[in-house]
């Protein structure tokens, strides 16, 4: 069933005591225009607090209504917090990557510039890209069921964002260079529930004295097994491997 996130502000009761729930702006253009849903039809809603419902649309227009048939707690969340560190990257690649964090469990992605970033921008040049990525997280969130809109958060400077990536519990940095400590190592006596940073470099990985910095601020150094990844795909693979290590 299509999937949709409204803020909690958006249910409400019928005096009949159902409960209803009230789709606007974009997303109910999308539902009567694109999908062509009609009155009687199904669609999922989540309240983006962690709590499900499965509609049935009783109104169309341009506001959609819906009654609740049904609500749960989501189920479709991680058992942990990880917030993406990535360096500025070419072309699309930086939407590739959103996308697939998003699907494999990302809580916020956070850009940041690094000494080999090819791509140059300030805070107001990512600003701009950054509607383009809030909306591919958006829409990966939803084909993917999640119950939350992992956020895209404002450009860093690199030691701005391993002063943040510091405080996580779990404070990860993968440098193709490090062929002794391991993700596997990392996560060895990881509290329930933690919270996980992850700093990826750009295409360049990282330089030796940014590496430097990371260890001397308390990250830790990991390497991501034999072979180099490239940069939009070791995200991914990061994620992946929390998955299997917590979830599956």
């Amino acid at each position: 069933m299509p999937r949709f996130f409204i803020p909690s502000s958006a249910i409400g009761t019928k005096d009949n005591g159902t409960k209803t729930v009230m789709i606007c702006g974009e997303d109910a253009m999308h539902i009567t225009k694109s999908l062509r849903m009609k009155v009687g039809e199904k669609l999922d809603v989540c309240d983006m607090g962690r709590r499900e419902y499965t509609c049935v649309i009783s109104e169309i227009g341009e506001t959609v209504f819906a009654d609740v048939i049904d609500e749960k707690d989501s189920d479709t969340e991680p058992p942990y917090s990880a917030v993406l560190y990535q360096a500025l990257v070419k072309g699309d690649k930086f939407d590739t990557i959103v996308q697939k964090s998003v699907e494999c469990g990302v809580t916020k992605i956070v850009p940041f510039i690094s000494d080999r970033c090819v791509v140059r921008l300030d805070k107001k040049g990512v600003a701009k890209k950054a509607e383009r990525w809030q909306r591919i997280a958006l829409e990966a969130a939803k084909q993917c069921g999640r119950s939350i809109i992992p956020e895209i958060c404002p450009l860093m400077t690199y030691k701005e964002a391993v002063d943040a990536a510091f405080k996580a519990d779990i404070p990860l940095f993968c440098y193709e260079a490090e062929r002794g400590y391991t993700l596997s190592d990392a996560l060895n006596n990881a509290p329930d529930s933690p919270d996980i940073s992850i700093m990826i470099g750009s295409e360049g990985g990282f330089s030796v004295d940014e590496a430097k910095y990371a260890e001397e601020k308390g990250l830790r150094c990991i390497g991501l097994g034999k072979r180099i990844l490239r940069t939009e795909t070791a995200s991914s693979f990061v994620l992946a491997c929390l998955c299997y290590e917590f979830e599956l």
